[in-house]
């Protein structure tokens, strides 16, 4: 049976941006060192660049309804991929920061914009595979950054990987460019009072507040639990190193089977129902890591890792089913949220990571999930169809 290429070249727009999102997690604890500083710091390499991306997003939306759906997203790409190189040349942290930030204002118009190309152009009856190829991309995207990043960097150095990275970029994005079709059932909508008004509309729909909270909240759990599980691996007993570290990140992969699964069970379950079976894996996962054992703790990462790859699914694929226009403002509004929300998760559990170590940041990260499950179990009543 042969593949359809749209659903290649949505997972290829997820991927070419997720590549850069995280990519230097697994080097933290060498960066902290390098430029003798502490986690909130360093780890500031992925928050201002999720923050970049909440504040991008809400001109995207605006921005593709009225230009069009693939030419936002195939200049997003080549964009982020000019910025990537510049950033391997950056010698001071305040620099990686600078330039780490400027990779996140290019990445909403490629997330955003995809979703909102996936609401429009599949049918409904398969939008929750198109969604979960989405993700797929987007999974493997966040695992090659991170691995590649740490390979290279284990063999040379992080400037030579920022390089690499870049190359990836361009790559992705010429297989978008090639592959992603021209939108068939996009309407332009040039006025700015329409998308203000769509705006004012979406924050006061308590619906799509509890998606976007729910996305924010999934994210956040995401990043607190990588990010501070590598700290965890890279102290005693276990002392792994660089490449070590991003030997962890092969359990991502694991994602790119669960996550077109997890889009048919949107398609059969609902989002409700996946979302809150998705949280209790994803929970149950992170509780394992509890466990001082390094196969055990690893494997808890995975089963916590594809929980949250299921919940993004069926969270950004329940834009689609509330919001009827504007899409793209809508989708956008939605990663501005849930962007914050993954730029708390890189920084604001350090404080109680120096005071209870990983137990009590495994106790965030699951009073985080809970508190998602309670909001889509009360509010995602709509139906899907």
């Amino acid at each position: 049976m042969r593949l359809d290429p749209r659903y290649l070249a949505v997972a290829a727009c997820g991927g070419s941006a997720f590549l850069d999102m995280y990519a230097t997690q697994p080097l933290l604890p060498s960066l902290r060192a390098e430029f003798r500083t502490g986690e909130a710091a360093v780890g500031a390499t992925i928050s201002v660049l999720t923050f970049g991306c909440a504040l991008a997003a809400p001109f995207v939306g605006p921005l593709a309804d009225a230009l069009g759906r693939k030419r936002v997203i195939v200049s997003a790409i080549f964009g982020l991929a000019l910025v990537t190189f510049a950033a391997a040349h950056a010698t001071t942290l305040h620099a990686l920061l600078v330039w780490r930030f400027v990779q996140g204002l290019f990445m909403p118009a490629v997330f955003a914009v995809t979703l909102a190309y996936i609401a429009e152009e599949f049918p409904a009856e398969v939008g929750g595979r198109a969604i979960g190829a989405y993700i797929a991309g987007n999974v493997l995207g966040g695992f090659l950054g991170r691995y590649v990043t740490a390979l290279v960097a284990d063999r040379w150095d992080w400037h030579l990987a920022f390089v690499v990275l870049g190359v990836m970029n361009l790559a992705g994005g010429a297989i978008v460019w090639i592959w992603l079709p021209r939108s068939r059932r996009f309407v332009r909508q040039s006025s700015a009072s329409g998308a203000l008004h769509a705006v004012s509309r979406f924050v006061r729909d308590p619906v799509l507040l509890a998606t976007y909270a729910v996305g924010a909240s999934v994210l956040f759990s995401l990043v607190a639990a990588f990010t501070f599980a590598t700290y965890y691996l890279a102290a005693p007993p276990f002392l792994l190193g660089t490449l070590a570290l991003g030997n962890v990140f092969f359990v991502y992969l694991a994602g790119v089977v669960v996550t077109p699964v997890a889009g048919r069970m949107i398609d059969r379950l609902g989002h409700r129902r996946t979302v809150l079976i998705a949280i209790a894996v994803s929970a149950s996962g992170v509780l394992l890591t509890l466990i001082p054992n390094i196969a055990t703790i690893v494997a808890g990462l995975a089963v916590m890792s594809t929980g949250v790859f299921a919940s993004q699914a069926a969270s950004q694929g329940y834009i689609g089913v509330v919001a009827r226009d504007h899409r793209s403002t809508a989708a956008a509004l939605y990663i501005t949220v849930y962007y914050i929300g993954g730029g708390l998760g890189a920084v604001l559990p350090a404080g109680i990571w120096n005071h209870g170590g990983w137990p009590a940041t495994v106790a965030l990260i699951v009073i985080v999930q809970a508190f998602a499950a309670v909001l889509a179990a009360a509010l995602w009543t709509r139906s899907t169809a």
